[in-house]
């Protein structure tokens, strides 16, 4: 029996990636958890308050002398509870786990990560906390 091909490809990771960090920095952080906080990529439709929710907003390039340099991207995170108190109580820990870090993840690394805007609101019956982070890569 012939074994399936597999096509594995290889390949630098860019900016693109760089929600993998966001992920890990989130999901690994001991007052997100100890909140009872999942979290999640994207969007998703099987959470329960609290929870955590990070996506890429914006990107910028700043290629020097026509070679690759650094991105910048802006990552927004929302903090969602079923009270207000509970969603800046969540929002605080977020900033705290991203405000001024860095990380390394499957070959990209992120130099740095700051905390840039902030606006409440209120979504699918949720208090909604949704910070935005200035990300180097």
């Amino acid at each position: 029996m012939e074994k399936p091909k597999t096509n594995i490809i290889t390949f630098a990771r860019t900016s693109i990636s760089a929600g993998l960090i966001i992920g890990t920095l989130l999901s690994e952080d001991p007052y997100i958890a100890a909140l009872g906080a999942e979290v999640f990529p994207v969007v998703t439709d099987e959470a329960s308050l609290p929870y955590v929710s990070f996506r890429a907003l914006k990107m910028e390039d700043s290629p020097t002398k026509g070679i690759q340099g650094s991105d910048t991207l802006f990552e927004e995170v929302c903090c969602f509870s079923d009270s207000y108190a509970g969603s800046v109580e969540l929002a605080e820990c977020v900033r705290s786990a991203l405000d001024g870090r860095q990380g390394y993840q499957d070959g990209i690394r992120m130099r740095s990560c700051f905390f840039e805007d902030r606006e409440e609101t209120w979504q699918d019956d949720a208090y909604v906390q949704r910070l935005v982070f200035r990300v180097k890569i």
